[in-house]
């Protein structure tokens, strides 16, 4: 599948569902987003894509992706954009991966549930009821709701695993 097609899909579904579980708290501008899945869709096509190539990733709002809002889910830090890319964001785009927006948190990574973000909690997709875990709460979410190949997080003592575990993914 090509990388506009699958992002296409990707952003529809996003459309209908992310307002129900918050897994993202921005998403890139569809003009940028198409822009850049067009140049890798090049790439792949005369076979010097990067290992990345055609995977769509969500990123923790607590990672510098230069001209989207790292905001840490803190109101404190809701207009901050990041001024660069972060070292981790920059190799992701050497190998030509696609960022499609910010994933929600528990506010400033402190948090294991997944609802102490600001902008509202994010919600399990394999039971609303239940807790995502956290603090990589929209990092999990987004995957395990089918909006994205894969996602990043931070961990210092369980802020990926606890929400991978919460949400049936790995």
């Amino acid at each position: 599948m090509v990388v506009t097609e699958k992002l296409r899909k990707y952003l529809e579904k996003i459309k209908k569902e992310n307002k129900k579980i918050n897994a993202f708290l921005e998403i890139k501008k569809e003009k940028e987003l198409f822009e850049e899945a067009k140049i890798i869709d090049e790439k792949i096509k005369k076979g010097n894509a990067g290992r990345l190539a055609g995977k769509i990733i969500a990123v923790k709002a607590n990672i510098n992706v230069k001209g989207m809002n790292a905001s840490c889910a803190s109101k404190v830090l809701e207009n901050y954009k990041a001024p660069y890319n972060a070292y981790v964001i920059s190799r992701i785009k050497e190998e030509d991966g696609l960022i499609i927006g910010m994933a929600n948190m528990d506010e400033f990574a402190s948090g294991s549930s997944g609802e102490t973000s600001a902008f509202g909690a994010a919600k399990n997709p394999i039971n609303p009821e239940l807790i995502p875990g956290g603090s990589s709460s929209g990092s999990a979410v987004s995957v395990a709701a089918g909006f994205c190949d894969l996602a990043l997080g931070s961990d210092t003592g369980g802020s990926i695993r606890n929400p991978s575990s919460h949400c049936g993914i790995v």
